[in-house]
């Protein structure tokens, strides 16, 4: 049974989604105090912050009927880098996936995160691939969208908001919360003003580093329910041991949910605990009620996957770590980041690169950092550590400067933007990005076609994404099954040997940078 005291939002969105009377407060029309909401996390984001998004379908199936049973509000099973590596270590259909845990949990709305015009990836897509993935996924199962833009441009957002509400499904807007001279709650507020006039049924807080103080989380949370009048969701992480205590504040201030895990994929880079967050709530009005005993019965059948996915854990990525307010680096990625350093040969260099991330941020317009942009600032980091500060610029760094990913949020560095403008010939992009972008789905599914391959819009869009996984998905399986691949799946970035190249002015050498598994050239120059 759910929480008690909750709204059906049916009329809305065609599903049963259910948040407080009144649309963001904690009191409903009989003036009784409401239980808050908890989502729970687990089964995507849990594993993604603690063991390198490593979790199989397998390993969740037998969890997925309990969890239904438990009175979240959302199960979050989908979306981030499930997709990616779904496809590139598991040797899965995230589809399947998707509609295998849809029939185990048929409750609970499930719930996935969204990177906008990115949708899993890291680049941007054309209008109709990304109709076309939020179309195959609602099919699927899918019910809650958390839709998300690395740098809180709303243009970004436009078409997946639309699209998701064409499938009468449930579109929460998210804002990422970060922390800088231009992230004011002020811009927050109006973020979430221009999400509500945009359609989303709700707005999410996502502060993806776990960066947001308990006051500041009281405060955003008020302004925004004053001001914008949709249910609220509050998601954070424990990295810096923040979390708990932001949840606390944001409860009382009238959050409607929050999101929590299980342990051991819970706290430390992962959302804090369901269980701990129960007992911080205990004696509080808002108090949801959870049977104990399976909450019991579920840590000790995740402690069993987390044995099983221990060679991509670290205890590291389980303690609070208070640098994180400085260098304010995600969950996700700050679970993966320390093995690639290692495999780079830079283990003793992480607190030197860790610290350069904040200086790459502010020059590229202080961008929030979260997928994409957090790899993408944390590969310029480790390039300005190892060959000296702005001595190569990977692409994708260069396409941020260049307003290829979208409108930063503040000043791009003029000596930067014209050190790149000088490389490359390029001047920043003024408009929409995407709209700079030719349709692709007839392309797609003509290249599919070409290679005997299904060519419905689920095969289009992987195949757009991550094109030579989704072909080796369908290849023939050998005799014996490959060993596990053990490299993370999180983007840090991994540079090759590099190759040294002539120039008739200077001297140069040219990389080759591969992050998350796509391969970027980036030059090198010795400068005087």
């Amino acid at each position: 049974m759910r929480p008690g005291g909750l709204r059906d939002l049916s009329s809305r969105h065609g599903q049963s989604y259910q948040f407080l009377d009144g649309c963001g407060g904690d009191r409903g029309r009989s003036g009784t105090v409401k239980p808050v909401i908890f989502n729970n996390t687990v089964l995507r984001d849990g594993h993604q912050s603690l063991a390198a998004t490593r979790m199989t379908t397998a390993q969740m199936l037998p969890a997925a009927p309990i969890l239904d049973e438990m009175g979240f509000g959302g199960l979050e099973t989908w979306g981030g880098a499930t997709i990616d590596s779904c496809l590139r270590f598991l040797g899965e259909n995230p589809f399947d996936r998707l509609r295998a845990l849809k029939k185990a949990a048929p409750k609970t709305p499930q719930i996935m995160l969204l990177r906008g015009q990115n949708i899993v990836q890291y680049t941007s897509f054309p209008d109709d691939v990304v109709e076309a993935f939020v179309r195959a996924d609602a099919a699927a199962g899918q019910d809650i969208f958390r839709i998300f833009d690395a740098l809180n441009d709303t243009r970004n957002l436009i078409t997946a908001i639309k699209t998701v509400k064409a499938c009468k499904k449930h579109a929460r807007g998210e804002i990422c919360y970060t922390t800088s001279p231009v992230h004011t709650i002020a811009a927050f507020v109006k973020m979430g003003v221009e999400l509500r006039e945009m359609g989303c049924d709700s707005i999410g807080i996502k502060d993806m580093s776990g960066v947001i103080a308990p006051r500041v989380a009281y405060e955003l949370v008020t302004q925004l329910r004053q001001k914008v009048g949709l249910p609220i969701t509050l998601h954070t992480h424990d990295t810096a041991g923040l979390g708990a205590a932001a949840y606390l504040a944001a409860i009382d201030a009238g959050v409607d949910a929050v999101e929590t895990s299980i342990v051991p994929f819970a706290n430390g880079t992962s959302q804090p605990d369901t269980l701990r967050m129960i007992a911080l709530l205990d004696g509080h009005p808002r108090q949801p009620k959870f049977d104990p005993k399976k909450l019991q019965e579920m840590r000790e059948y995740f402690t069993g996957v987390y044995k099983e996915l221990s060679k991509f854990t670290s205890p590291d990525n389980e303690r609070v770590d208070s640098d994180t307010l400085v260098y304010q680096v995600p969950g996700g990625m700050l679970s993966n980041f320390r093995n690639q350093l290692k495999e780079q040969g830079m283990s003793d260099k992480f607190a030197q690169v860790m610290l350069e991330i904040p200086v790459v941020r502010e020059a590229l317009g202080w961008i929030p950092l979260v997928t994409p942009t957090s790899q993408i600032v944390g590969t310029q980091a480790m390039l300005n550590v190892k060959f000296g500060r702005w001595k190569t610029i990977a692409p994708a760094a260069a396409d941020i400067a260049l307003n290829k990913y979208g409108r930063p949020p503040g000043q791009v560095s003029p000596e930067l933007l014209k050190l790149i403008a000088d490389r490359t010939g390029h001047k920043p992009v003024e408009g929409r990005p995407a709209d700079l972008l030719a349709p692709r789905m007839d392309k797609l599914r003509a290249e599919l076609a070409e290679k005997n391959l299904p060519t419905n819009d689920e095969a289009c869009v992987l195949h757009a994404m991550f094109p030579q996984e989704f072909a080796k998905l369908h290849a023939p399986k050998p005799a014996t099954a490959a060993a596990p691949v053990a490299a993370p799946a999180a983007a840090a970035p991994s540079v090759a040997s590099p190759k040294p190249q002539s120039n008739a002015n200077r001297p140069s050498r040219r990389y080759s940078i591969v992050i998350d598994g796509q391969r970027h050239e980036a030059m090198v120059e010795d400068t005087v």
